[in-house]
């Protein structure tokens, strides 16, 4: 039962519903055991010549009722175990994908976009088979095995199903060797099509990159090595199927010769009759489908188990980030922000990302954070999204610590827009309106005209409507940034952060936007991490980053004083400017 750890909730609620279909399951074998005795007890009356045509009918409508039956009870069990199997899949896949959202950016930074895809995909698939077909196969593999051996051995001749049945445990030793190796072949095979569906899918987003260096042959080359790489495991699975499943069909086969053989002589010596030799030779034929059906049985299963742990692997690894048991939430809440000699370094790093950062901002007021690639500027948006949690130090929100707080809330209060705007595959509405499918046209106008982005919607044929594309790939960088804004503004956030999200932006633009947020940013407290100090010169402090230390503070006027590294690198900028100009 620990295999099954994760799917005990829906076995509990869904046990009735297979307790019932494995119920119906048994009234069908049992149901399908009775028609040879009726056919061999026919052959025996008309070889005696004791039963008229009036009697043949009235058997003939015994089994005509007898498979009336198996239909309804049939459809019954089809509808519990296989209905039930069919919402095990949805189940399961909703629960890894709301574990996956649970999961914080270090999480996917290991984990494969293409290796996810297989887990919600194959693995589940896998899993549904188990519970569906595989759960079906092993009752009849059960029942009609135990109760056919039952009524040949009592009710027909103990010693000539004793001879029929002496294959069998070959048969049982091979499909359980045969069984350990298609479970070590199929977890290989769900591999390889992780490797499969990772190389497709960054292959495609990568396309215009591909095309742009004139790689297609070569990713061709490294797509058909991949692919190559997936059929190989996939033949060897195959391979093992190809032999199992004859030996078992060539197993069944000696037994049929067995039982003619040892049945012929015994009818002719007077010891069994004609018509027991017919219902055992049909007992037999029925009992060769649970032979096959445990090949089937192994292979669906240990396909299952395979695929259940490779999908409890995920779901065991446990969030980064869970809410204390005590997390509050203040009644008031105040968006002062204060960062107290924190330290952070990400998993898997040695050096620190930040040392000792101290800064506070009260309601209204705007930070900005400059500095060279790689100083640590992004880091901070990082730590108060709680995307990570830091090392030392204490981070404040509204005067109480951020891990006693409850992060979901938290992220609620904050418009945060990254340095890559994303963008989902729909309209530029519903992008924008992305926090509240539900608010209005003329909300979505709204922010879209601070965000500078308005005019340039409505140039396209059908404005507001116009499908995006995979991540924006309609829209420039510099409309995907403005569209990154107005959904970040549309929530009407307390606190605001752009990270380095006007880099793709023309000066004018820029400056136009810089002025309508001005006055969005009044009763906001804002966080500006920029890399161009023509964004954050009006900031109430200013902190310039190396190393992620700050060595320098103050305002814009303060800093250019000091004749430090943000003095040097606004006098660059400003030639910069100049040059472009003049250009």
């Amino acid at each position: 039962m620990y295999l099954l750890r994760h799917l005990k909730d829906f076995l509990i609620t869904y046990k009735r519903q297979y307790l019932l279909g494995v119920s119906a399951l048994i009234i069908v074998d049992l149901l399908q055991l009775i028609p040879p005795k009726i056919i061999g007890s026919i052959t025996d009356s008309i070889k005696s010549g004791t039963i008229d045509a009036s009697g043949i009918t009235l058997y003939g409508f015994i089994i005509i009722g007898i498979a009336c039956l198996v239909a309804i009870f049939r459809y019954f069990w089809r509808m519990n175990i296989i209905g039930s199997a069919r919402r095990l899949e949805c189940w399961l896949r909703n629960k890894l994908f709301i574990h996956l959202e649970d999961m914080t950016p270090e999480f996917f930074n290991y984990k494969k976009t293409g290796d996810l895809m297989a887990h919600a995909t194959n693995d589940i698939q896998a899993i549904r088979m188990s519970f569906g077909p595989g759960v079906i196969m092993t009752t009849d593999a059960i029942v009609i095995s135990i109760t056919t051996m039952v009524i040949m051995f009592s009710t027909i001749n103990p010693k000539l199903t004793i001879w029929a049945l002496l294959p069998l445990p070959f048969m049982a030793a091979l499909v359980t060797f045969l069984g350990k190796k298609i479970q070590k072949l199929y977890k290989q095979v769900q591999e390889a099509f992780s490797g499969l569906s990772d190389h497709t899918q960054e292959s495609i987003s990568g396309i215009r990159v591909i095309k742009s260096f004139v790689r297609e042959k070569s990713s061709l080359s490294n797509f058909e090595n991949t692919s190559e790489v997936y059929v190989n495991k996939n033949m060897k699975l195959a391979a093992i199927y190809g032999f199992m499943f004859p030996m078992i069909g060539f197993i069944s086969s000696i037994s049929f010769l067995i039982a003619l053989l040892q049945g012929g002589k015994m009818v002719i010596n007077g010891s069994l009759s004609l018509g027991d030799l017919v219902a055992f030779i049909t007992y037999l034929g029925m009992l060769i489908w649970p032979m096959m059906a445990i090949g089937w049985v192994i292979n669906s299963m240990q396909r299952g188990i395979a695929s259940i742990k490779r999908i409890n692997e995920i779901l065991d690894t446990a969030p980064a980030l869970i809410d204390k048991e005590a997390a509050i939430w203040p009644e008031e809440f105040t968006p002062r922000i204060s960062f107290e000699n924190v330290s952070f370094k990400y998993p898997q790093s040695e050096n620190f990302a930040l040392r000792n950062l101290d800064f506070h901002i009260n309601k209204g007021k705007t930070l900005a954070i400059v500095g060279k690639t790689g100083s640590g500027k992004s880091s901070v948006a990082s730590l108060l999204l709680r995307f990570y949690s830091h090392s030392d130090g204490v981070i404040k929100v509204s005067d109480t610590n951020i891990e006693d707080l409850k992060h979901k809330k938290l992220r609620e209060k904050i418009g945060y827009v990254p340095q890559e705007a994303f963008l989902f595959s729909c309209s530029i509405h519903e992008n924008i309106a992305f926090s509240n499918p539900e608010l209005p046209r003329e909300r979505v106008i709204e922010v879209a005209k601070i965000a500078a982005i308005d005019e340039d919607i409505t140039e396209f044929p059908a404005g507001y409507d116009t499908i995006v594309g995979e991540k924006g790939v309609t829209l420039s960088g510099g409309q995907k940034q403005r569209v990154a804004i107005a959904r970040a503004l549309i929530k009407n956030p307390e606190i605001l952060i752009l990270d380095d999200c006007l880099s793709a932006v023309d000066t004018k633009t820029e400056e136009k936007i810089l002025d309508h947020l001005k006055e969005v940013m009044k009763d906001r407290t804002s966080i500006i991490i920029s890399h161009r100090i023509s964004a954050i010169k009006d900031a109430d402090e200013i902190l310039y980053l190396e190393d992620g230390v700050i060595t320098e503070r103050g305002t814009h006027s303060e800093l250019l004083v000091q004749k430090g590294a943000y003095e040097d690198l606004y006098r660059k900028q400003l030639l910069e400017e100049k040059l472009d100009k003049e250009v």
